[in-house]
């Protein structure tokens, strides 16, 4: 009997610990557990520093014309790798191991600024919504429905394509607005939960300021789900950012050192040297799978319902 009751009180003491384990120490844990979360954050994390010290690691100058490669540079033929070029030439003699290295930096500036710049502007308007509701929240989810009923590359390349010139900025803000409803309609969501959770009523119950309950209760309780779209847009937000230098919508200058640009250049010489293209695309493909496979083990990690 005293066996079977100090087994009992093991186990409640167990569950006592495990309930006091705090969401994100949960989700934590069970992410280091889980492969597909272990595989995602290699992939990003390598690509995270790959980018800050690509112009450090560099073997050569992604920028200048080197004289021995420009020499076996034809119509009909671009230079493969030899001694002291890995990957051989660019379409314009340069070094392309080099360039890709760089290309690195430039595609985590778009993907980053874009993912922000969409972030901030969509807890504005989702913040805004789930804070206020009533017509507030109407026009601006009319606003968001709008944007969601046009497909996101669409709208990025009719942006893109009004501007007088395209540039680097171009893009970050057109991939940019393609992001804004999904954070707003998602903060929007959560933040509405929120309004009906025990601790906001208790709160709103004890004469607490509306400011104070939205910016100290409701919002911080919502950033959760946002946290994890953010994961996932990044890798959307590289892809199209891509596609939009691919289209020749981007940077006009060849001298840029980006994936989706230097992808776009290549398809003239697809027939005379197809790496200019398969590098660039299997390096996209790549980091865009690490930011996907780490957001979805993101999510399902802090999902409520998962937890043991």
């Amino acid at each position: 009997m005293t066996t079977l009751l100090n087994r009992k009180k093991q186990k409640v003491d167990a569950l006592a610990e495990s309930a006091g384990t705090s969401l994100a120490a949960d989700a934590l844990k069970r992410m280091s557990r889980s492969p597909v979360a272990i595989l995602g954050a290699v992939i990003v994390l390598a690509f995270l520093v790959l980018s800050v010290i690509a112009p450090f690691i560099a073997p050569k100058d992604p920028y200048q014309r080197y004289p021995e490669l420009l020499d076996q540079l034809r119509p009909d033929n671009i230079p493969g790798a030899m001694p002291g070029f890995l990957l051989g030439s660019d379409e314009l003699g340069r070094d392309f191991f080099s360039r890709l290295l760089v290309g690195a930096q430039q595609s985590l500036v778009v993907g980053v600024g874009a993912t922000l710049i969409g972030l901030v502007l969509g807890m504005v308007i989702g913040g805004a919504a789930g804070a206020f509701g009533g017509w507030v929240d109407s026009w601006l989810m009319r606003f968001t429905d709008i944007m969601l009923s046009i497909p996101s590359l669409l709208l990025a390349i009719s942006i893109a394509a009004l501007a007088s010139r395209g540039s680097q900025t171009t893009v970050i803000i057109a991939v940019a607005v393609t992001t804004v409803p999904i954070f707003a309609r998602l903060l929007r969501g959560a933040m509405l939960a929120q309004r009906h959770s025990d601790h906001v009523l208790a709160a709103t119950a004890l004469g607490v300021k509306r400011k104070t309950i939205v910016f100290r209760h409701m919002l911080p309780n919502s950033l959760g789900p946002v946290i994890v779209q953010a994961t996932l847009t990044l890798a959307t937000a590289i892809i199209e950012a891509a596609s939009l230098s691919f289209l020749g919508l981007g940077d006009p200058d060849p001298a840029r050192a980006e994936w989706g640009l230097m992808l776009g250049n290549s398809q003239r010489y697809i027939d005379v040297k197809p790496e200019l293209a398969y590098y660039p695309a299997i390096a996209i493909i790549i980091v865009a799978l690490g930011f996907t496979l780490l957001g979805e083990s993101l999510r399902e990690a802090l999902d409520p319902k998962n937890r043991r």
